[in-house]
C-alpha cells in the first residue's frame, strides 16, 4: 500500500508511526506550519516525518493546485488524514484509487465536526473514542472502517481525554490496516441521523456563567482546561482563568452569597446557580501567574471598597 498522509498534532504523529510500523509506503506527508499565536503543546508531524525519513511538505490549503499536483505526483493508493485542520477537496480525494480515510476523535456518528473531545467533555459524556472512516464531501460522513471507545471519567479534563483518544486512534489504525492492505477494508454504516454535529469553539466560549448549574460550570472548566485556553471569569476588570477545579458535595455552599467566585476559609469557591459549589484548585491571572486565595481575597476587598465609594 502506497499512501499520502495529511497530518498534524499528536494523532498525526502516532498514526504516521503506525503506518510506518505496518510497512505502508508513505510517499508524501503534508502538514501544517505552527501558528505563531498558538500554544504548541503537541508533537509536530514534520518532526516525525523527518525522524522516519519520509518526504514532507507544508500545506495550509488543500485546495491549492500545488497540493493537488504534489499528491498526484506521489501516486498514492490511499490517502489518510490524521487531524489535518482543513477539509480535503473531493478532487484531491479522488486521486487515491483505493480510497481516502480520516481519523476522527469521537465515536461516529456522534460529535461529527470540530474539537469533538472538548464538546464531549462539555456535554458530560462518559465515553468517546476514535473512528477511522472513509472521507467524502461532507465532514465525517463516510462509512466507518473501525472505532475504539475510551471512558471519560468524572474528573477528566479534555487534555486527559485527548491523550486517551490518541491511543485509541493508534489502536484503531493498527487493527484496521491488515485488512485494508489486503484490499478488504471493512465498511460499516455511519448513520448520521443518529449522531450530532458541532462547529469549532472560540476562546470567548470559555466564559463562565456562574448562574448555571454546578455540573455545567464544572464540565466547561474540564472541557477547556490547559493546555486549551481555559474557562475564565472576570472580577474587578481583570480576567482570571479557572485552570483546575473539582466539585464539592451538595450542601457545601456558604449561605447568603450570590453566584460567582468567592474566598471562604482560605479556599476559592465558585458558587453556582443551583446552589452547587466548585472548588477552584488552580486560578491563573491573564499572564499565567498563579493567584492564591489570599491574593484574590484582596482583589475582592478592593472591588468592594471601590463600589462603596
Amino acid at each position: 500500500m502506497r499512501a499520502v498522509v495529511f497530518g498534524y498534532h499528536n494523532v498525526g504523529d502516532r498514526c504516521l508511526r503506525v503506518l510506518h510500523a505496518r510497512g505502508v509506503e508513505v510517499a508524501l506527508v503534508i502538514t501544517h506550519r505552527d501558528r505563531p499565536d498558538e500554544n504548541i503543546w503537541f508533537r509536530r508531524v514534520a518532526d516525525t516525518a523527518a525522524e522516519l525519513g519520509l518526504p514532507f511538505i507544508y500545506g495550509e490549503d488543500p485546495a491549492d493546485p500545488a497540493i493537488a499536483q504534489a499528491v498526484r505526483d506521489a501516486r498514492p493508493d490511499v490517502i489518510f488524514s490524521f487531524y489535518y485542520r482543513a477539509m480535503i477537496p473531493a478532487a484531491v480525494l479522488a486521486l487515491a484509487p483505493g480510497g481516502a480515510f480520516n481519523m476522527h476523535g469521537s465515536l461516529l456518528p456522534k460529535y461529527r465536526g470540530r474539537v469533538p473531545v472538548n464538546w464531549a467533555v462539555l456535554h458530560g459524556e462518559t465515553e468517546t473514542g476514535a473512528t477511522l472512516h472513509a472521507m467524502e464531501a461532507r465532514p465525517d460522513a463516510g462509512y466507518i472502517v473501525d472505532q475504539t471507545a475510551v471512558p471519560i471519567l468524572p474528573d477528566d479534563t479534555a487534555g486527559e481525554v485527548f491523550e486517551k483518544v490518541t491511543v485509541a486512534a493508534e489502536q484503531t489504525l493498527w487493527r484496521a490496516l491488515p485488512a485494508m492492505i489486503a484490499g478488504q477494508t471493512p465498511q460499516r454504516p455511519n448513520r448520521l441521523a443518529e449522531g450530532s454535529y458541532f462547529s469549532g469553539r472560540r476562546p470567548e466560549d470559555g466564559r463562565i456563567d456562574w448562574s448555571q448549574p454546578a455540573a455545567s460550570v464544572y464540565n466547561l472548566i474540564r472541557a477547556v482546561a490547559p493546555p486549551y485556553p481555559g474557562a475564565f471569569t472576570e472580577v474587578a476588570g481583570q480576567r482570571f482563568i479557572v485552570a483546575r477545579a473539582r466539585r464539592l458535595q451538595a450542601g457545601s455552599a456558604p449561605a447568603g452569597l450570590p453566584p460567582g467566585l468567592h474566598v471562604q476559609d482560605g479556599r476559592l469557591l465558585g458558587l453556582c446557580g443551583d446552589g452547587g459549589v466548585v472548588l477552584v484548585t488552580e486560578l491563573l491571572a491573564h499572564d499565567g501567574a498563579l493567584v492564591t486565595p489570599d491574593t484574590f481575597s484582596q482583589i475582592l476587598r478592593k472591588q468592594t471598597n471601590e463600589e462603596n465609594r
